[in-house]
């Protein structure tokens, strides 16, 4: 098999897999993209921004950053309170994102919560090369959301409509993917430890900060679980 034929494949495999994430990210974008516009901001603020920020809550926020006065250090640690989760994203999918060249750059700096799910769960069609599935899913992802936020953007102050509660789209969109994984699974050991620590998280600490610490317990949970099952198995043999 060529080299372009390998590519135009592995587009193929990908692009079914990022349709969902379209009609999310295209709300969602052109949502933001109004949000720019009627803050002030041209469209091309929008436009360059998903397109080398690329981390929609954040995103949001920097609006209100941009208006405000200069304050990179607290820029910094509220991106990094924001998008914490991605620490646990890239720990997962070392194994995955290993050995894919070059690749692998825009893979780490392209990773969005949808591209995760998606790379981290697809199952790849035999014969399709897995780095090049990862990309386009990720570069598809990539560039929905900045079709969205141009869009948006330049045609913000032409639109005029209720936008309160379209952020549902992302969640449904969400249980879907859980929804799939699941039936996928053999077992659903891991997913039903996830849901009972992130509730008991959300309990503990609140809506507002259960998510590091749920996912630093899930994180160690699903490590112990591992190095039990593990040990299970060699003594089996």
């Amino acid at each position: 098999m060529t080299r372009d034929k390998k590519i135009q494949n592995a587009f193929k495999a990908a692009f079914p897999h990022t349709i969902p994430i379209f009609a999310g990210f295209c709300f969602l974008g052109m949502t933001y993209g109004i949000y720019m516009n009627v803050s002030g901001f041209r469209f091309w603020y929008p436009m360059i921004m998903s397109l080398t920020v690329f981390a929609g809550s954040v995103e949001f926020v920097a609006v209100n950053m941009l208006l405000g006065a200069f304050s990179p250090l607290q820029a910094l640690a509220m991106t990094v309170m924001i998008n914490a989760r991605h620490l646990f994203y890239g720990i997962s999918m070392l194994d995955k994102y290993r050995g894919n060249g070059l690749k692998d750059i825009y893979l780490i700096f392209g990773m969005c919560d949808e591209s995760f799910s998606i790379n981290y769960t697809a199952d790849i069609p035999e014969g399709i090369d897995r780095g090049w599935f990862m990309f386009f899913v990720t570069l598809l992802n990539h560039s929905y959301w900045f079709f969205g936020a141009t869009l948006g953007g330049i045609f913000g102050s032409l639109i005029h409509f209720n936008t309160e509660g379209i952020e549902f789209v992302m969640t449904a969109m969400f249980v879907v993917i859980f929804m799939e994984q699941w039936l996928k699974e053999k077992n659903h050991i891991s997913t039903l430890t996830g849901l009972g620590i992130s509730l008991l998280c959300l309990i503990a600490f609140g809506a507002e900060n259960f998510i590091i610490p749920a996912m630093l317990a899930i994180l160690g949970v699903l490590i112990l679980l591992k190095g039990t099952r593990e040990r299970k198995e060699a003594e089996g043999k």
